[in-house]
């Protein structure tokens, strides 16, 4: 079943166009890259979109007070900048990785909360550092034996023996269900690993993990020893970073789940904190077909939340041919209908797979196409346009499968949609709608 089209795009169909296009122009490419609220990088994670881009259709097509929903929030973009804007931002994500993150950012503690959390916690190691400096050597010299479970050599390796000693003592202290100590957990693992002194361990970018085998590889040819550095230090100036830009002035809402049913647990947590229990506004990047396990390039940074890794990478759909992501799409769609205003718009981010690990892919070409006429339509969504955002191969992180550098998706494509015909039209009317790039904003934009 499909939808015929529509009065408003009849002309652009019959000229052979296809799909018609929106005139939507992609200001948010002439951006700064870290444009928008301080929290925003808190820490890195693949496939996530800027936070410019999510403000060009948070500004057409939203209002203060309103609802914007994301069921694929990854690290929270979407959710915070709503926040950040006076929305309600809801973001859902069944990895708990990517649900930390948007909790962290969407349920904040002040700045004053997190420094004086932080600094107990630097006190309480002071008062037993010795104990924990042993610790560390024996698991560095034995990662399997060495402490109270087993700890992957790979992460053993990785830190100088004191800075190891300080992230053991961290583990073992931060409550992830508290939202400060939350917050330093999510505020740590940004900073586990990368290239800078602003970082933990310099054995990896810190866009993404390597390979475990690569590292420890790596490491042994090297003879790599990381240099020391002090992780309440380093804690520190990431908080001085993140609190640059005020807390966001409107409350937001972090989900743990499937995106499947992510409306219906969003209307009933929203009718339950007695705020307006449907979305205006839903911005959202679906996974990709078969590009990125998210678990496997995240290791250090699960392990470091005693996350697994590879339960994270076994329960997400990362893996879909055309035909059941299809079909996957249609469920999520179906779910968040109901859960959208009349005049509630949908604007996914749905990006074209050319290659998978440098085989060539014949089935991820004009996905966005294929989700409006197979998901889309089938469930009563009408059809605003599409618009096309090429993804510059340098700015990609998928550039970490070296020479397959930014050929996975090389074009994203973004499906905007009326839940009703209410919504198509003032998806339309709002496409011109002129966007104010001023960061912070000024009072009377909000």
């Amino acid at each position: 079943m499909t939808a015929g089209p529509t009065a408003g795009t009849m002309d652009q169909l019959e000229l052979g166009l296809g799909v018609p296009r929106l005139a939507i122009e992609p200001e948010w490419k002439a951006e700064p890259r870290l444009w928008g609220h301080s929290l925003h990088p808190m820490c890195s994670y693949l496939a996530s979109f800027p936070a410019a881009l999510s403000h060009a259709f948070i500004a057409r097509y939203s209002r203060p007070g309103d609802v914007v929903l994301d069921p694929f929030s990854g690290r929270g973009t979407v959710p915070l900048q709503a926040a950040a804007e006076g929305r309600i931002g809801v973001g859902n994500d069944l990895n708990p990785f990517a649900h930390l993150l948007t909790a962290a950012k969407v349920e904040p503690p002040t700045a004053a909360q997190a420094r004086t959390r932080a600094t107990a916690l630097r006190l309480a190691f002071g008062a037993s550092a010795p104990s924990w400096r042993d610790l560390a050597a024996a698991i560095q010299a034995d990662p399997t034996t060495g402490g109270p479970e087993p700890v992957p050599t790979e992460v053993a390796l990785a830190f100088h023996p004191r800075t190891f000693a300080q992230l053991l003592f961290l583990r073992a202290s931060l409550d992830l269900a508290a939202p400060t100590d939350r917050f330093l957990a999510a505020a740590i693992v940004g900073i586990l690993h990368g290239k800078s002194p602003s970082y933990l361990s310099t054995l990896m970018p810190n866009t993404f993990s390597m390979a475990p085998r690569y590292v420890r590889d790596f490491a042994a040819r090297t003879g790599f020893s990381s240099p020391e550095r002090d992780a309440f230090d380093g804690l520190d100036a990431k908080l001085t970073r993140l609190y640059r830009d005020p807390l966001p002035r409107s409350g937001g809402l972090a989900l743990l789940g499937d995106a499947r049913d992510a409306g219906t647990r969003a209307t009933a947590a929203l009718t339950a904190r007695r705020q307006p229990a449907r979305a205006r506004l839903v911005i959202t990047s679906p996974p990709y077909l078969r590009v990125v396990k998210y678990g496997y390039y995240n290791w250090l940074r699960t392990w470091f939340l005693g996350f697994d890794s590879h339960a994270i990478d076994a329960s997400l759909d990362d893996a879909h041919r055309r035909a059941p992501y299809l079909e996957f799409m249609r469920t999520v769609l179906r779910d968040l209908r109901p859960a959208m205003t009349e005049d509630g718009i949908a604007v996914l981010v749905i990006g074209d797979v050319a290659t998978d690990r440098g085989r060539a892919v014949t089935d991820g070409h004009d996905l966005a196409e294929r989700v409006w006429e197979s998901a889309a339509a089938p469930e009563g969504f009408r059809l605003a346009g599409i618009a096309d955002d090429d993804v510059h191969a340098h700015r990609k992180m998928t550039k970490l499968w070296g020479r397959e550098a930014g050929r996975a998706t090389q074009v994203d494509r973004i499906l905007v949609l009326g839940a009703t015909d209410a919504g198509r039209r003032r998806a339309l009317s709002g496409a011109r709608n002129p966007v104010d790039w001023t960061w912070p904003p000024r009072l009377r934009a909000l």
